[in-house]
């Protein structure tokens, strides 16, 4: 199988611009022959702040996703994808969906919502494992990395690879920013928490975060994928926007 993990530059509240720079990737992806194209968290909203932009937490039937929708019908591919999801009981919800065959085929709500987004996002309660070609996968997203059990309960589910769509906001000022340390922070971080989950659990694991600059937040970048026994066999060159596609042997 083979795993596409796109790292994009996901500028806040840019809907439709957001989707049409995702079929550049959807369509190098699809030349390359990826099974499943993987994108960073919230990468069609950007990661916004609810409360300061409502007009983006929005549903997945939301017209502006419709290109993401067509591009999808005529592909084997699976998709996955992330926005700020309108919640009809309260704050919105994180979420990252599949796509295939031009709909949503499943759902992800983050269960681990970061002390700092506690305020703007309630959490889910579900994991969510997939499946391509019967090939199981899960999808976590960001925080979850903070909770093992998670991930095992992903595998316990029949999951033989975990997706983790993130995009952790570096920190400081924006125009003191060493975005080499930013990066080396998050791939640290992705190789002590879901490295070693893949070879405590004996699965594949991967991620890819969001990259580059909005127009108030900074994120580090990075795609990682790590075998069943918690090496990394991929990863992006650097923090840059771009893709990587690697081979998964399951």
């Amino acid at each position: 199988m083979k795993l596409a993990l796109v790292q994009m530059t996901s500028e806040k509240a840019a809907v439709a611009d957001n989707v049409m720079r995702m079929e550049t990737f959807l369509n190098r992806a699809a030349e390359l022959s990826a099974d499943i194209i993987c994108f960073p968290e919230m990468n069609i909203t950007g990661y916004v702040a609810p409360r300061k932009f409502p007009d983006v937490v929005i549903g997945w039937d939301d017209p502006r996703l419709d290109p993401l929708y067509a591009w999808s019908e005529g592909s084997p591919a699976s998709i996955v994808v992330g926005i700020v999801e309108r919640n009809s009981d309260g704050m919105p919800f994180v979420s990252q969906s599949v796509i295939r065959g031009g709909k949503v085929v499943g759902s992800y709500r983050k269960i681990n919502i970061a002390s700092d987004e506690a305020m703007m996002f309630s959490p889910g309660s579900k994991v969510l494992v997939n499946e391509h070609c019967g090939v199981k996968f899960g999808v976590l997203t960001c925080a979850d990395q903070d909770r093992e059990g998670l991930f095992a309960l992903c595998a316990q589910n029949g999951a033989c690879l975990v997706l983790l769509p993130s995009a952790p906001g570096l920190f400081g000022a924006q125009a003191r920013r060493n975005w080499r340390s930013g990066y080396q922070w998050w791939r640290e971080t992705c190789r002590n928490g879901i490295g070693n989950y893949a070879k405590r659990l004996g699965i594949w694991t991967a991620s890819t975060s969001q990259a580059g600059r909005t127009i108030d937040e900074d994120f580090p970048g990075g795609g990682y994928i790590f075998d069943d026994h918690g090496c990394m066999v991929a990863e992006t060159e650097n923090w840059s926007e771009g893709m990587i596609v690697g081979e998964v042997r399951i």
